[in-house]
């Protein structure tokens, strides 16, 4: 099974995640993961990431996946559940690295997402909805956005369940709520 759950910031799409990924390990067993896009690169992020894994509470085995989604969930027990956060974040690191361009991302995603089908592993990806605002006037605005999107809509289309969750509620788009 795999969910895509989108939102804004501080929606509560990640609260929803966690949930979800929580409730499908006490259905079926196997370990419960986090693989963080995130990595501790200045005192801010350090604490934010700390405060993270406070909120989430004991039992997650943490791996983390800066950029390859596909070697993290390699190290995953087949049959687990596991939780992406984010895809924003991730996204952002393929934009400023050198040797993936917009068709290796959709290439190291499409692996990924079928890794996990394969593998059998229940997966949740956590990503912002940054398109609701005002487009961005600067190139670099555009690309990320347009990668964004693009990893947005592969999953949109991959995924059993499409959730977006807005104020702390989440709505269906794609399947049904679990």
């Amino acid at each position: 099974m795999i969910a895509f759950v989108s939102g804004g910031a501080r929606s509560g799409k990640s609260a929803y995640g966690e949930a979800l990924v929580r409730r499908w390990q006490q259905q079926r067993g196997g370990a419960r993961y986090y693989l963080a896009t995130a990595s501790a690169d200045d005192g801010e992020m350090a604490a934010r990431i700390a405060r993270h894994r406070a909120e989430r509470g004991s039992g997650w085995i943490t791996r983390e996946a800066p950029l390859a989604l596909n070697t993290a969930l390699a190290e995953v027990e087949a049959g687990s559940v596991v939780l992406l956060d984010c895809l924003t974040l991730w996204a952002s690191r393929v934009l400023f690295d050198s040797s993936l361009d917009q068709v290796a991302a959709t290439a190291l995603l499409e692996g990924t997402l079928a890794q996990a089908r394969a593998r059998e592993i229940d997966l949740v990806v956590v990503s912002n909805d940054l398109n609701e605002g005002m487009p961005p006037d600067d190139e670099l605005s555009w690309r990320y956005l347009a990668l964004l999107q693009a990893a947005h809509c592969q999953l949109a289309a991959e995924a059993d369940v499409v959730i977006q969750v807005i104020a702390g509620l989440p709505q269906a788009w794609k399947g049904s709520l679990p």
